[in-house]
């Protein structure tokens, strides 16, 4: 807790507990701010804020309230300072790891943190959630908004983090999450099709991109793919050292020997004339350029690399294999867009699969321009596609499946409709045969459906479960 005269110029004295932009969020002894949305602005929502427990408000100009007020100018503009300086700076006294890209950015920062907490404490944000060593936490964005952000790397480092995993995605870096955060090392995987509905164009999503690299610090080191086109664009703004990455033999960071079976995935990385033996149960090419940047960031920390355990590693909705003693395999993970597809579908061809039965869509709201080339990818892997909605949220479901097929229309005999998901995976399962493969894609371990009226809970590991269980009857 603070007194609200030990952040701001001001007389008030009152004790305040946390910043809140969102009066569903509030708590007794909160700091409301009064940020101006896309569809609302807070300041209309000061009493609802006092009746949560506000104790206090930030505001643009003065509003009818009996509550302390103190007058920001564009505080939209304004709120990262706010939250950086309430929370006492948390980013600058831990060592932080921004990961960015289309694909990839979840495994990285998973792997980094995995393994950085073999050496000392660490934390993750991410898709996959908010955690380190004793602390869990929500967050409704990839990247957490300022207030959140803040506030969870100030829990961060009162656990006694040394670091911080983050993946930062192009949404929040443009609209300016990370802001007032310099990062210690930043990492670029790769740049493909991807949310042109929210940048139109691949120039405006790598200038997004390049916001991570440009609040690298002047002594930090920036990471990128070498085999990766747009690479040699982002070195160009890049604040500190670059080091590459790949199996290119420029590489500073070099793999060579890539061995994958349907058991582990076996590597040699060269670094400075030195050769490491990788071994690690994460399957696929994809996977091996993941563990490398990941490695790259470890081997620049002067860590030894070969006393760490990568025998565990795991990424939660990726490629996870469901097993309940059925004689077919099923596999829910996170793959949603079309160099994701590709890049899992060059792995499971290993897996060797009598059928290859896959349940997926595409989400509403976002970039319809990739739907079409989803569809002929899913269609040209596949015995069966079954399309399904997947966060349809206030676009007609059946209209996102349509465009999905629209290139594929002649290969009726290969896919069906299934709008409702939690059918769409039971019948996937019920036609199962020994030998065959299910994929269902697209939200891994999720734990909701965003539809046209809000959010429901839903998951797609649970729901392969449940149909499993009742096909083989335990």
């Amino acid at each position: 807790m603070k007194k609200l005269n030990e952040v701001f110029d001001t007389n008030y004295e009152t004790l305040v507990k946390d910043i809140k932009t969102n009066t569903k969020e509030i708590n007794e002894g909160d700091l409301f701010v009064c940020i101006k949305g896309f569809n609302a602005d807070r300041h209309d929502f000061v009493d609802e804020a006092k009746r949560k427990g506000a104790k206090a408000l930030i505001v643009e100009h003065e509003v009818n309230s009996t509550l302390p007020q103190i007058i920001v100018k564009n505080i939209n503009k304004n709120l990262a300072n706010i939250c950086t300086k309430f929370y006492d700076y948390p980013s600058t006294k831990m060592k932080m790891i921004g990961i960015t890209g289309t694909d990839g950015k979840t495994s990285t920062a998973t792997i980094i943190y995995q393994l950085l907490n073999q050496i000392s404490k660490c934390g993750y944000i991410g898709t996959n959630g908010v955690e380190c060593p004793n602390y869990k936490d929500n967050s409704n964005n990839t990247t957490p908004t300022s207030e959140h952000l803040n506030r969870f790397l100030y829990n961060f480092y009162n656990n006694d983090c040394k670091y911080v995993s983050i993946e930062t995605g192009s949404e929040g870096l443009a609209q300016g999450r990370c802001e007032n955060i310099e990062f210690d090392y930043s990492v670029f995987t790769n740049l493909t099709h991807e949310h042109l509905n929210f940048h139109k164009t691949m120039e405006n999503y790598l200038k997004a991109k390049s916001i991570l690299f440009k609040q690298t610090k002047k002594d930090g080191i920036s990471f990128l793919n070498i085999d990766d086109k747009y690479s040699k664009e982002i070195e160009k703004i890049c604040n500190g050292k670059v080091y590459y990455y790949g199996k290119n033999k420029n590489a500073d960071f070099r793999f060579e020997n890539v061995k994958i079976t349907t058991h582990n995935t076996t590597f040699d990385l060269i670094y400075n004339k030195t050769k490491y033996k990788i071994k690690s149960p994460l399957l696929g090419m994809f996977n091996v350029y993941n563990l490398t940047a990941a490695l790259s960031v470890l081997l620049s920390m002067n860590i030894d690399i070969n006393k760490l355990d990568l025998s565990n590693l795991y990424v939660d909705g990726r490629m996870n294999d469901i097993k309940l003693g059925q004689d077919f395999k099923v596999i829910v993970d996170y793959a949603h867009t079309p160099n994701g597809y590709l890049n899992l579908f060059e792995l499971t061809k290993m897996l060797k699969a009598k059928r290859t039965i896959i349940v997926a869509g595409s989400a509403g709201e976002r970039d319809k321009l990739k739907r079409p080339v989803m569809g002929k990818i899913l269609v040209d892997n596949a015995d069966l596609v079954i399309f399904t909605y997947e966060d349809p949220r206030s676009e007609d479901p059946n209209e996102i499946i349509n465009d999905l097929i629209s290139e594929v229309k002649n290969k009726k005999d290969k896919y069906i409709k299934i709008v409702d998901r939690k059918e769409a995976i039971k019948y996937a399962i019920d036609i199962a045969k020994k030998g065959d493969m299910i994929l269902i894609l697209g939200k891994g371990n999720e734990t909701y459906e965003t539809l046209k009226d809000g959010k429901i809970y839903f998951n797609d590991i649970e729901e392969a479960k449940k149909a499993l269980k009742e096909k083989i009857k335990i």
